[in-house]
Formats: C-alpha cells, structure tokens, sequence
C-alpha cells in the first residue's frame, strides 16, 4: 500500500473492509452482551420505564427492547440482514436517546444517539465484505 491510497482511499478496498467489521463486530456484541444481555429477565422497572413514557402495551415494548438490543446486536456482528437490522436497532436507540432518556443530561444520551447513527450506517451500508449477508447473497 502506497502514501497516496492509504490517505485517500475508498471503502472498497480490504482495509475499508476491515474497518467496517471491526465496527460492525464492536457495536453488535457491546450492544447486544452489555445492554440487550442485562435487561433479560424483563424486570419491573423496565417495564414502569416504558410505561412512563407512555408507550401503549409496555411489557410488550419493553420484550421488543430487550429482544432487539439482544438478537439484533448478535446479528449486526454476524452481519446476518445487517441492513434490517440496522433500522431496528437504530429506531430503538433513537427511543431511548428522545424518550427513555429525555430528562438526562446530554452527556447520557449521547451513547444512545452515537450508537444510532453507527446502527444507520449498517442500515444504509449493510454487513460489508466479511458478512454473512455477503456469504449468503453471492449464492442467490
């Protein structure tokens, strides 16, 4: 690799790749072993959580929480229908970054907006080269 298409490369070629699984590797299991993880059992006061911000069928949205940060996020890592995916995890962090969190400084929320627009990215971009989307769409 040369200076010139190390400084003003696309991401196309395999380090670009590389990056983005490295990416997609990091905010999947990170989101899926340290926030989807932990709200298994459903508790309580998740549920009060969503209840609070008057979403109708709170027990429901709180499942749907928990199952999307958990199997989305171990998806997103296999890059297993990364672009779907994508648009679930990032609605549910934009949920948590606008309602969940909306009395918390900005200083919280924006862990939930970071991952947001990492999640929009993958929706927009899918799973790259190293993923099982690309595996399994080279033989259709």
């Amino acid at each position: 690799m040369n200076i010139k298409s190390f400084l003003f490369a696309n991401n196309t070629g395999t380090t670009g790749q590389v990056g983005i699984l490295l990416l997609r590797l990091f905010a999947g299991l990170v989101m899926a072993f340290a926030h989807g993880m932990g709200k298994f059992p459903i508790s309580d006061q998740l549920i009060a959580g969503v209840e609070s911000v008057g979403f109708p069928m709170p027990v429901m949205f709180a499942y749907a929480a928990a199952l999307t940060e958990f199997v989305g996020g171990v998806m997103l890592a296999l890059g297993l229908l990364t672009r779907p995916v994508g648009i679930l995890l990032a609605f549910t962090m934009f949920v948590a970054g606008i309602f969940i969190h909306a009395a918390d400084p900005f200083q919280i929320k924006e862990l939930a907006f970071l991952y947001m627009f990492v999640f929009i990215f993958f929706a927009c971009y899918g799973g790259g080269r190293f993923s099982l989307d690309n595996k399994l769409g080279s033989k259709v």
